[in-house]
């Protein structure tokens, strides 16, 4: 008997496609083209190339790559050959490299020997020192013992390493029958990605998921009325969930066409948009404040564009949101993280211009969702802001090789704490207020952080500002202001502390203001804000030698 919701493979997804739409455009990056008959035809290529270099079902194969059209074909071509992808973010470095690639047992690791100012082969040198020295086929590096192969997909004949036209090249003299064997014998429900979450509190964590992803991109594309007429433009990196779902994945269950960008750059993007006729867009206020101010200084026809996603609902994504309603196209709203996978919450695109503004969406098929008392676990009414828990059919069945933190995060029951504030709506939509751990306890008083980030971003000067605890002896903890300020700007700490005394209760006055060129940002636009916390120790000495 059928399953009554039939299951699908993400490996699967490309030739689908090409049956249904072959000749149909499916991928355009910078000048070149690929319809979905030879983009199905690259992806067979790229998951012979892996059988033939050794790649075999369940291995753990790691991605470091920038957005490039490889990393499509890989997306599809691992779990088609029923290995496990393991997206690296391409902002690691070499420790960062080092840590994720041996605590998810990586076997073969897939990157490029250089893309722009990073050196990207330089660091795997630096983490790796024994690699010049290794035999190619049958790497055997002190450090990494489960590391079999890398591949370089823009240079052929590093000392260590596969080339990508190498690898291809051998894939060539596999059968299509031998590869139809190892995809007929993937199993939808086992683990086919590997994805780490940002890392904003500490070492990243591997979270678990299967094909069943597959049903929430169709479940989404539903909602959100996507068809194969609709042109979707990325530059959100694919590693990261965002990119990963709501851009490359969808565009497959479309069979729409995807206009990838290498990075994000706004003139690019505007310009993209224009000439590809572009009617889909996903980012977050960052990139739709930049694609504003770029749409100022060069006008283009962005008529095209028929609607967005925008994780909104916080106080400082509000009024970019409100912006863009009125100056590029509609967006709907939503809520996710690595561990639920993305926009498990999700604004209808009929839903109100406030509820697809100031609140996060409202929940997915096959989700459930409670806001509780972190301490105490009681559920909370709505309005009342508590810690999100959530479950539902992608929610992760945990961390790779991390049981006490698979067991922290998931109860018996099967929810998962999230440890986001949120408030859930009396009309059913889910507002993400902040992480858990943006809450300060001043004195005894709650602070979150985002309330006093959004005061600061009112100031003209400031175009960034991150908000973090700083030990106090008397208070338990006091606020720390981090702002970036805009070019040809001035600001003063005394300017920022006056301001928010004008608006908002002592208590979550800023008692320092530091002023910094760039945040630490992981690539998905999030603050990391432990390293922030680092920083305040380091800059304003520990709390000890502080007064009240």
């Amino acid at each position: 008997m059928a399953e009554w919701f039939h299951k699908q493979r993400i490996g699967d997804l490309p030739r689908e496609a090409a049956r249904l739409h072959g000749a149909r455009e499916a991928m355009v990056f910078a000048d070149r083209r690929w319809t979905y008959a030879q983009f199905a035809a690259e992806v067979d290529r790229t998951a012979k190339g892996l059988i033939a270099a050794g790649v075999q079902p369940g291995e753990k194969v790691a991605l470091w790559m920038v957005n490039r059209p490889e990393w499509l074909f890989l997306m599809y071509a691992v779990p088609l050959v029923g290995a496990v992808l393991v997206p690296l973010n391409t902002r690691y470095r070499s420790a960062d490299m080092a840590y994720t690639v041996q605590q998810s047992n990586t076997v073969t690791l897939i990157t490029h020997a250089r893309s722009g100012p990073v050196d990207y082969l330089g660091l795997l040198q630096a983490a790796m020192p024994d690699l010049p020295r290794q035999a190619a086929r049958a790497l055997t590096l002190a450090a990494f013992p489960d590391l079999k192969r890398i591949v370089l997909t823009d240079r052929e004949n590093a000392p260590g390493t596969l080339g990508w036209q190498a690898v291809m090249a051998a894939g060539d003299a596999l059968s299509d029958r031998a590869l139809a064997e190892r995809a007929d014998a993937v199993d939808p429900d086992v683990t086919c990605l590997i994805a780490y979450t940002s890392g904003t509190t500490g070492h990243p964590k591997g979270v678990l998921h299967n094909h069943s992803v597959v049903r929430a991109g169709i479940d989404r594309m539903n909602r959100l009325g996507l068809t194969f007429d609709d042109v979707t433009m990325t530059y959100l990196p694919l590693f990261h969930l965002y990119g990963f779902s709501e851009a490359a994945l969808h565009v497959l269950l479309t069979n729409g066409k995807l206009v990838l960008m290498e990075a994000f750059e706004a003139r690019e993007c505007v310009r993209l948009i224009e000439r590809e006729k572009a009617t889909v867009l996903h980012g977050f206020d960052t990139h739709f404040r930049d694609i504003m101010l770029a749409q100022e200084s060069e006008r283009r026809d962005l008529s095209s564009l028929r609607m967005g996603t925008f994780p909104s609902g916080m106080a400082s994504s509000i009024p970019i949101a409100y912006a863009t309603q009125k100056t590029l196209c509609p967006t709907v709203s939503g809520w996710g993280m690595t561990e639920s996978w993305a926009f498990a919450t999700c604004s209808f695109t009929n839903s109100s211009e406030e509820q697809r503004v100031e609140a996060s969406g409202f929940a997915m098929p096959g989700y459930e969702f409670r806001i509780v008392d972190p301490t105490t676990g009681r559920d909370l009414p709505a309005g009342e802001p508590g810690e999100l828990l959530c479950r539902g059919y992608t929610v992760t069945r945990g961390y790779y090789n991390k049981p006490k933190e698979t067991a922290e995060a998931i109860d018996a029951e099967g929810w998962l704490h999230t440890g986001d504030t949120c408030v859930m709506r009396a009309d059913g939509h889910v507002r993400f207020l902040g992480r858990y751990k943006d809450i300060l306890k001043v004195g005894g008083e709650n602070v979150s952080a985002a309330e006093v980030e959004a005061f600061i971003m009112a100031l003209p000067a400031v175009a960034e500002v991150a908000v973090v605890s700083y030990p106090d002896p008397r208070l338990v903890q006091v606020p720390v202001a981090f702002v970036r300020i805009r070019p040809n700007h001035r600001l003063l700490a005394s300017d920022v502390v006056e301001h928010c005394r004008d608006q908002i209760a002592s208590f979550k006055v800023p008692r320092h203001v530091l002023f910094i060129d760039e945040l630490p940002m992981t690539a998905s636009g999030k603050v990391q804000k432990h390293k922030l916390r680092d920083l305040a120790l380091e800059q304003l000495g520990p709390p000890e030698r502080k007064t009240a």
